[in-house]
């Protein structure tokens, strides 16, 4: 089983961004990942080639636990091998849809 990573969604906050970021609206939304971008998760803690490393180690125990089939919080969702997860990032967060894979 591998687990696909999938940028559904990136949001700008640029009131929060020119009230706390340096580089205030002109910092724009996540410079690294894109809508539409896909990235698939083998296991062994490796973090697929392009991916943000903040982003990584915030769904990471997510991603885990969809990779080992421990769906937790299956009762929240549709699809129990699918789940919705964003980065921390509160100016500019980015949106991921997880999947489990079995081909």
């Amino acid at each position: 089983m591998r687990v696909k990573i999938s940028v559904i969604r990136k949001e700008f906050y640029g009131d929060l961004a020119e009230e706390y970021l340096v580089d205030g609206k002109e910092a724009g939304a996540c410079p690294v990942l894109e809508v539409g971008n896909e990235f698939f998760y083998e296991g062994g803690a490796v973090m697929p080639e392009g991916f943000c490393p903040v982003a990584w180690l915030d769904i990471y125990s997510s991603l885990c636990a969809l990779m080992s089939g421990n769906n937790i919080i299956s009762d929240w969702y549709k699809n129990p091998k699918t789940k919705i997860l964003c980065c921390t990032d509160g100016t500019r967060p980015v949106v991921f849809k997880l999947e489990q894979v079995t081909d």
